[in-house]
């Protein structure tokens, strides 16, 4: 394995840009999810083949793969192995569905917690997993909530990207990571404050999303794969 990974050197070639092609079908518990055409991408699988190519000490292809080729096969492969059926994409829909900021009432003058919010569940639960990851050098996928919605069909509006490195300045953290959207730029953060996680937090970004927010993000779980 590399020391570090870096996108410039170790993300794929390629963005995560795909020409119209039959899509790739998951089914979960909620139906079945086509993914896989432009409109969608493989976010997530090349987010995991990155990862298992830098695990392998393997520089990663830097032209496309056509469909049918091995390449494409294996992405779309680790694609289907990052939404972690079926708990992942329960999870995933569980966040979609859940408060931004903890939800509370009043009772007799004492505040009742009914509901942990994303904020929380990203800075209390996930972000101390990612952290300690990270200071071992290895980087973390992490699936990131990116709507509020009830409609399973808004679950391929999620994204997925790789953290490989953070700093902290105060109750600040910046994450470094690489996103497929992004291609090979070593910029692409994702930042937030650490000192409310009961309130709406925000996560400040550049990832290639188009007007779509970070609502949160949660380590994804991850299995290391052959290449082909």
């Amino acid at each position: 394995m590399a020391e570090t990974f870096v996108p410039s050197r170790d993300g794929f070639g390629f963005d995560n840009s795909w020409p119209s092609q039959p899509a790739v079908v998951l089914p979960t518990p909620f139906g079945e999810i086509r993914l896989g055409d432009a409109s969608a991408g493989l976010c997530g699988g090349m987010a995991f083949a990155a990862l298992d190519h830098w695990r392998a000490g393997v520089a990663p292809p830097t032209e496309r793969p056509g469909q049918g080729e091995r390449l494409y096969r294996f992405i779309v492969d680790r694609l289907i192995d990052s939404w972690h059926l079926p708990t992942g994409v329960v999870q995933y829909y569980q966040w979609m569905n859940l408060p931004d900021a903890d939800t509370t009432f009043n009772v007799f003058g004492r505040r009742v917690l009914t509901e942990r919010g994303l904020g929380w569940r990203t800075i209390r639960t996930q972000w101390p997993q990612v952290r300690a990851d990270l200071k071992r050098g290895v980087p973390v996928p992490l699936g990131v909530v990116t709507v509020a919605s009830r409609d399973p069909r808004d679950l391929a509006a999620n994204h997925q990207v790789l953290a490989f490195g953070h700093s902290t300045e105060g109750s600040r953290v910046t994450l470094k990571v690489y996103d497929p959207n992004r291609g090979r730029r070593d910029d692409v953060f994702i930042a937030f404050d650490t000192s409310a996680p009961a309130r709406t937090t925000t996560f400040e970004h550049n990832l290639g999303l188009g007007r779509r927010r970070v609502r949160g993000f949660f380590r994804a779980a991850y299995t290391p794969a052959t290449l082909p």
